[in-house]
């Protein structure tokens, strides 16, 4: 027996073989209507307060049973980096139970856009918990990740405040605690030079500069020979253009993108700031932030 589906393209997985078009009584064609009877729902969220991070899962089955589930976040982690693992471990929970077609709800723009190939994964660690996600889909016949306004979410936001607060957990619900991150974090490097981006009238070639092997990698497709170092060079290089020459970082909350200096130099552009620019002693974290203010990171 076949199933047919109407979902666009870019928002949905058909993992089996297409369907076929029925001819209507007038000689037209058409799709049926999709059957989905064996379609699951999943919600998910994921939370960030004082106490640490949570998240909530929600699954409706076609009968309408519902299976909820918190994740306790013991490590420290981003509130996108939450809603990343309350997703991944949804969808694991999912193929624990059998299912083979599943609508992913979740409010997060970020994750959902990213899952479906409409935004890219500029942060490296987004891009692993991305690549992780999909790795799963050959598991399902078909998967839809569909964004959803939060009055559409509250239910696995509730259980996702309970994770963060680390509040007593009710009855019927089953509960996880996630001591670390569901991908390798140790493939993330962010070197100590590279603590500031500002511009440069010339892009150095000098081996002690850190914006070196970025250059070369972007102007020649250049690397390092060890293949690890390689392999993160690639990685990292996707946060990385290069404009009239200049390296510039892309700047992941808005589209301005962010100058590029050597150490040496980010040193002096915040002893300028201390000494007159702020006007006051400032914090350094303070005055890292003036930095990104003018465009510098």
């Amino acid at each position: 027996m076949s199933i047919f589906f109407r979902f666009p393209e870019s928002h949905y997985r058909q993992i089996s073989g297409p369907g076929q078009l029925h001819r209507r009584m007038d000689g037209s064609q058409r799709a049926p209507s999709p059957d989905v009877s064996n379609h699951w729902s999943m919600f998910f969220d994921g939370s960030l307060n004082i106490n640490g991070a949570g998240a909530g899962i929600l699954f409706v089955s076609p009968n309408k049973d519902k299976l909820r589930y918190v994740l306790r976040i013991l490590f420290t982690a981003s509130n996108n980096v939450a809603e990343y693992e309350a997703c991944l471990h949804g969808i694991r929970f999912a193929v624990e139970l059998g299912v083979k077609r599943l609508y992913v709800h979740g409010d997060s723009t970020l994750v959902i856009n990213q899952l479906n190939k409409e935004w890219d994964t500029t942060h490296e660690k987004m891009d692993l918990y991305c690549k992780e996600i999909l790795k799963w889909e050959s598991n399902f016949y078909g998967i839809e990740y569909i964004h959803v306004v939060r009055d559409r979410n509250q239910a696995a936001h509730a259980l996702s405040k309970i994770g963060s607060s680390r509040a007593q957990i009710p009855q019927g619900v089953f509960v996880q605690d996630i001591h670390t991150p569901s991908v390798d974090t140790d493939l993330i490097d962010e070197p100590p030079n590279e603590t500031m981006i500002v511009d440069d009238t010339t892009p150095t070639t000098s081996s002690n500069d850190w914006r070196t092997p970025f250059i070369k990698h972007l102007s020649d497709g250049s690397g390092f020979q060890d293949k690890t170092e390689n392999e993160r060079l690639i990685r990292r290089s996707k946060n990385y253009i290069l404009v009239d020459g200049k390296l510039m970082r892309k700047n992941v909350s808005s589209e301005v993108l962010l100058k590029c200096i050597s150490q040496d130099d980010g040193i002096k552009l915040l002893e300028d700031i201390h000494a007159g620019s702020c006007g006051n002693h400032a914090a350094s974290r303070t005055l890292v932030g003036k930095a990104f203010g003018v465009g510098f990171y």
